[in-house]
């Protein structure tokens, strides 16, 4: 039996174009992020799909039961599949993912979704603080431009920073083509 969970975060319908916050290449990340997720099921391997609500009022996005926070249909959820909603961005906190991967014996985590500088990363971060091997896919991540005081940070500069800080020290960050590619146990 596989060690391994795949784990997509906030692949929501609010994050693509009409929803209410579209991120840079989000249709294409989500393209990468279900061709994932068909080797992951055709593997065996654990699915956990992470979904964010935002509790407080007047939220820009992620309304608690509106559409936009609905997980988007490229990646749609097969029964028995577990979903869990998370409202902050690490997804272990405040969730059960932990003791889900844990019951289950899951080690190795493979982590995609949206938005790279806040829940991939915080996600990917806990994942390595509390001891879990992790694979982050990075073309199957998005995010959108930043702005830091008066400059504007192209979304392509955001992905490829916080890639490179994962890549560092917490995360094997990977493309979809080579994770596609490399045979698993």
């Amino acid at each position: 039996m596989s060690q391994r969970a795949l784990i997509l975060v906030d692949i929501q319908n609010d994050y693509f174009t009409g929803g209410k916050w579209p991120l840079v290449g989000q249709a294409e990340a989500a393209e990468k992020a279900a061709a994932v997720l068909t080797a992951a099921r055709a593997a065996g391997d654990a699915v956990i799909h992470i979904r964010h609500e935002i509790t407080r009022p007047n939220a820009p996005f992620f309304v608690r039961g509106s559409e936009g926070a609905a997980i988007h249909p490229s990646v749609q959820p097969l029964p028995g599949e577990t979903i869990l909603v998370k409202n902050f961005a690490n997804s272990f906190r405040e969730t059960s993912l932990k003791a889900e991967l844990d019951a289950r014996g899951l080690t190795d985590l493979v982590i995609l979704g949206s938005m790279t500088q806040n829940c991939i990363d915080s996600t990917t971060r806990a994942a390595a603080d509390l001891g879990y091997s992790a694979t982050v896919i990075h073309d199957a991540c998005a995010t959108l431009d930043l702005t830091f005081g008066d400059q504007i940070i192209p979304a392509a500069q955001v992905q490829a920073a916080y890639m490179a800080a994962l890549g560092f020290a917490f995360a094997n960050v990977v493309s979809a083509e080579t994770y596609l590619a490399t045979p698993r146990l």
